[in-house]
């Protein structure tokens, strides 16, 4: 071989094997889809986490794609029949059993120890296997002024002693009768969706009742139409009949700003919306828990998590870039940016707003103790439409045992074409 023949396979080689040391090298993509797009603030955020990951590590790379929330369900659904998921799914609290028990989704590969201290509603628990987590939990209140119930002599409630029935009920009559508020309260009737599930069934669970019997998860019959769900659809009813509290037909810029413009004297929200509140009254501003119906104090539990898709080629990767998102550095990064709650008493004392002492220290409180998840039951989808109508139904005046034996019909029916959806067997 001549000195030009050999020089050209010399280099050949050299570059052949650059190449092999530079594919080597080069980090394996994991996709992960999200469903925040368009909020700016909350996606800064996660750019910055994937790319502290990114540079943390050079085996994997992870790629984010955004959907917008109110098609983002339907859009995982689609990949899934098509067989186009991503590596990391982001899913909401209620609807992960469902999309685990149609295989979508894997149980996680974490490190022993890593949800130590995690709020119970920012783990997505399945069939006893853990399949999401989230960075955040949310927590609902009623908002209240300490003016207002003071001119009105009505009590401050606490965690530990919150309104018995008897209580809120007069006092959202002395409050309407003051004449000084156009409605008592505002439960959000303009909100739908998955709103009416998890801010108004928890009334139904303080009742004593449920969206389903959670002992077998077979049936609602009894539970969701018994004596106890029958006295909350009548108070409930009672609500819009007696003028306390706006109806289905309230205006969505009524809802937003109806508590802080004076219209309403208090609110049933969560603590996304309880900073424009303390920066509307300040000290004067209170979020208080939920009134005990006679079987407890509870709100909603469960937020947006992050799970790993069940196809993906790459779940030590995917395990291994959640593990290091809920961190609580970024637990606390996203509460100050967005104002949810720090899924870690740890991670709360990092920011502004949850650590002792801070002003909405309170939310992380009422999650712990009031919290409880909705239905973990892949029948939950079509449970929390169902609900919704009867809530909205039994507002507008239909018949409540009416209603809710018509919700249990649909539910159980639902059950029993999906075979229980696993359960009972």
């Amino acid at each position: 071989m001549n000195s030009k023949k050999w020089f050209a396979f010399a280099l050949l080689v050299a570059m052949l094997a650059l190449v092999g040391v530079t594919a080597a090298q080069s980090p394996t993509e994991l996709k992960l889809w999200y469903h925040g797009a368009g909020n700016e603030v909350e996606r800064e955020i996660l750019l910055g986490i994937i790319e502290d990951f990114n540079s943390s590590q050079t085996n994997w790379s992870v790629v984010l794609e955004e959907f917008p929330q109110a098609s983002y369900n339907e859009s995982v659904t689609a990949a899934a029949v098509a067989g186009n998921l991503p590596d990391i799914i982001d899913v909401d609290g209620p609807v992960m059993p469902s999309w685990a028990w149609a295989g979508y989704m894997a149980p996680l590969d974490l490190p022993e120890g890593t949800l130590d201290g995690f709020l119970p509603g920012a783990i997505g628990m399945w069939n006893d296997q853990v399949y999401s987590v989230g960075l955040w939990d949310a927590a609902v209140a009623v908002f209240a002024r300490q003016s207002v119930l003071e001119a009105n002599e009505i009590r401050i409630p606490t965690l530990e002693e919150p309104w018995t029935l008897e209580e809120f009920d007069a006092a959202l009559v002395a409050i309407q009768d003051s004449g000084e508020f156009e409605y008592a309260i505002d439960v959000g009737m303009a909100w739908t969706g998955e709103w009416y599930p998890y801010a108004f069934s928890p009334f139904l669970q303080s009742f004593g009742a449920d969206l389903i019997d959670r002992s077998t998860y077979l049936t609602a019959e009894g539970v969701l139409n018994g004596e106890e769900a029958v006295a909350w659809g009548n108070w409930w009813q009672s609500l819009f009949e007696r003028g306390l509290a706006p109806g289905t037909s309230q205006d969505g810029a009524d809802r937003d700003t109806g508590f802080i413009d004076g219209k309403y004297a208090l609110q049933w929200n969560g603590n996304w919306a309880a900073l424009p509140a303390l920066e509307a009254f300040g000290d004067d501003m209170l979020f208080l828990p939920a009134p005990d119906f006679g079987n407890g104090s509870t709100i909603g539990a469960a937020s947006w998590q992050f799970g790993v898709a069940a196809s993906s080629e790459n779940q030590e990767g995917a395990n291994a870039f959640i593990a290091f998102a809920i961190q609580d550095q970024y637990l606390a990064e996203f509460s100050n940016g967005i104002g949810l709650i720090p899924a870690t008493l740890s991670a709360a004392a990092m920011t502004e707003n949850y650590a002792p002492g801070g002003p909405l220290e309170v939310f992380f409180g009422l999650s712990e103790a009031q919290g409880l998840i909705r239905p973990p039951t892949p029948g939950y989808p079509v449970m929390a439409l169902v609900f919704e109508k009867a809530a909205a139904d039994i507002a507008n005046g239909a018949d409540v045992q009416d209603a809710l034996d018509a919700a249990v019909d649909e539910i159980d029916a639902d059950i029993e074409a999906n075979s229980g959806y696993g359960f009972g067997q």
